[in-house]
């Protein structure tokens, strides 16, 4: 992962690094940058395609395939508030302050992650580190090292480590800490079932390579989302699951570029969900039997993003940076480590339990009425 030698590296230029004037240059990839951030940063369909697009470029990034992979669970997690069966346990208002919270965290991240994946687009380009520049982007001082060591080490791992922490943190004060989304979300009673549900999953789906419509998924479950700790720890373990088998990588890349994201879960089993609901809103019917479709039953509502939410528009983020002392870099010195869950069988299993929850609610509102 990362040596002594280069921690004191990484450590010294941190102390070092300064804000210096701006050649015409410079200016114009801040520019470019600012603007092209801007126009890919409009939704969460927009940031999903965009990091793969710069991983199809980029592979050595490997922390831009992770980034597209999470932002698509990230945006399933949003129609789903809209779709078959979290409509009716949310109220509308639940729904529109979890949409938030998803879409606040996805808008951020992108905004603070992609200039710097640009910045490593101009410096390959013109063959020298534009990564001063991070500072002009509100960018926190810990990554100038972390990229500037990348492009003379190449070590995958450590960038996409650090990427990882760096994101978490950028999120922890903005969203997580945000009294807001503590008070309409995080500390609801709904987010904790959800989270004991098991609906917190972040998949990576793939074909069989015999068997195209045959899907398989590798990832992982969610657990204490408001822990910054855990969630950068989940980050590194699915990061390592991610890139631990590369004929799954393989698999992975070759399904998410044959699959435009949507939104709706459709984009991975058709067979069971679908973006035009198929039975009345409100009817109670237990429609999956181990995954598969009961005889009869319709397939479940899962709308695409556009249809389920409008386009929002984001207030600037606060400049603070996270990096106060070095003990915060200590997840550096820890490699990822890839651990292998059944998320066929878990997925299957959470979508049954909130099935039956939904069903229970809506028995015991009938009777009370």
């Amino acid at each position: 992962m990362m040596n002594a030698l280069k921690m004191k590296t990484i450590k010294d230029d941190l102390l070092h690094n300064s804000i210096q004037s701006l050649t015409a240059f410079e200016q114009n990839i801040i520019d470019e940058i600012t603007a092209s951030t801007q126009t890919h940063n409009e939704s969460n369909i927009t940031r999903t395609n965009q990091y793969l697009s710069f991983y199809n470029a980029y592979p050595e990034i490997e922390w831009a395939l992770l980034a597209h992979l999470v932002s698509r669970n990230s945006g399933w997690s949003m129609t789903d508030l809209k779709g078959e069966w979290l409509s009716k346990l949310l109220s509308e208002k639940e729904q529109k302050n979890y949409f938030r919270l998803l879409e606040r965290a996805n808008w951020l991240i992108f905004q603070d992650a992609y200039p710097q994946l640009l910045l490593y687009h101009y410096s390959i380009q013109h063959n020298q580190s534009l990564f001063h520049l991070l500072t002009h982007f509100n960018v926190s001082r810990f990554m100038e090292p972390i990229w500037n060591s990348f492009l003379e080490k190449q070590d995958r791992s450590t960038l996409s480590t650090a990427l990882i922490m760096n994101e978490q943190h950028y999120i922890e004060k903005r969203v997580i800490h945000n009294p807001f989304f503590k008070q309409a979300v995080l500390d609801t009673l709904d987010f904790k079932i959800q989270e004991w549900l098991g609906l917190t999953q972040i998949l990576f789906p793939y074909a069989n390579k015999k068997k195209q419509n045959e899907i398989h998924f590798g990832g992982h479950t969610v657990h204490q989302f408001a822990s910054i700790s855990s969630r950068i720890n989940f980050g590194k373990k699915l990061y390592a699951t991610l890139f631990s088998n590369s004929k799954r990588l393989r698999s992975i890349v070759h399904w998410a570029q044959k699959h435009p994201h949507t939104g709706s879960r459709k984009d991975y089993w058709p067979h069971l969900f679908h973006t035009i609901r198929d039975s009345p809103p409100g009817k109670l019917s237990i429609k999956l039997e181990r995954c598969q479709l009961r005889k009869g039953a319709a397939r479940i509502y899962s709308p695409p993003l556009n249809i389920a939410w409008e386009i929002i528009e984001h207030h600037p983020p606060s400049p603070e940076d996270w990096f106060t002392n070095w003990d915060l870099a200590e997840p550096l010195t820890t490699p990822p480590v890839s651990t292998e869950e059944n998320m066929k069988e878990s997925h299957c299993e959470a979508l049954s339990k909130i099935e039956l929850a939904v069903a229970a609610k809506q028995i015991i509102f009938h009777r009370k009425v």
